[in-house]
């Protein structure tokens, strides 16, 4: 029997934020047992953790369909299950990544978690055929990273009432689409959303990995290190940022919901 936990991230309110599955296993079995796990539990992502040594795991990311390079709110999770379920000693968590390198959790005096990832800013580029249209947005500015686009529009309001055509948008070619504007709130100093239906998240509800491109787009144009971003989904979350030396380190809180173990062996 394989122990794991569903925790809401990016929130300190039960059902509320991103809900993220973290299962804790003695060794990788196969990727197809991973992603059938991943398909049954049926989140935006589930977190697969191996322990290493002391607090030292090693960590992949799968959608529904599809592994992932960077998820920062499957890792939040991840660092909150292993802090109350027996983590104790050190404040830091490392995770150990095939796709993104070593990844650090903090705990905070808060009781916030910080995580240390790689900022990944994005470009000004012409936004591809198909992406406006099935937004059904009028972009004041479209960039591109390493995984995604960035659609900045004029208003707050803007992004709330967005109702893509999901099917139209998985047709372009990338993650997902970040879509972000001013906040008209504060302390927020900017509101987003994550739409990603081509990796089987139609939309997340929040999105520590788009954080790390919306860290360096926001914190250019206003000039400053320290951010506080909402990301408008249903649900809702915060999202906390500081940027520093190429890196950008996601804040927030999380809540465990459920505990259980899976009944089938790794295959």
């Amino acid at each position: 029997m394989i122990p794991f936990a569903v925790a809401d991230a990016f929130t300190d309110t039960p059902f509320a934020g991103n809900p993220a599955a973290v299962c804790l296993l003695k060794e990788w079995p196969s990727d197809e047992w991973l992603r059938r796990v991943a398909r049954e539990m049926n989140l935006s992502e589930t977190a697969f953790l191996v322990h290493r040594q002391g607090t030292e795991y090693e960590l992949r990311w799968f959608t529904p369909k599809v592994e992932v390079e960077l998820c920062g709110h499957a890792t939040l999770a991840s660092a909150h299950v292993l802090w109350t379920s027996g983590c104790e000693g050190r404040d830091v968590i490392r995770f150990h990544t095939t796709k993104s390198g070593e990844l650090q959790a903090r705990r905070l005096a808060s009781g916030e978690i910080a995580l240390d990832f790689p900022a990944k800013p994005a470009a000004p580029c012409a936004p591809p055929a198909g992406l406006l249209e099935s937004l059904g947005a009028r972009a004041v500015a479209v960039a591109r990273n390493q995984f995604d686009y960035l659609v900045e529009l004029a208003t707050a309001a803007e992004v709330r009432a967005l109702a893509p055509d999901f099917a139209r948008l998985a047709k372009v070619e990338c993650r997902g689409a970040i879509v972000t504007a001013p906040a008209d709130d504060a302390p927020f100093d900017f509101v987003s959303r994550f739409f990603a239906p081509a990796v089987g998240v139609d939309e997340d509800p929040v999105t520590g990995s788009a954080h790390c491109c919306l860290a360096e787009w926001w914190g250019g144009k206003l000039n400053r290190t320290d951010l506080t971003g909402f990301q408008a989904s249903e649900r809702g979350g915060v999202v906390r940022m500081v940027r520093t030396n190429g890196r950008v380190q996601l804040i927030g809180r999380a809540v465990a919901i459920t505990r259980g173990e899976l009944l089938v062996p790794p295959a």
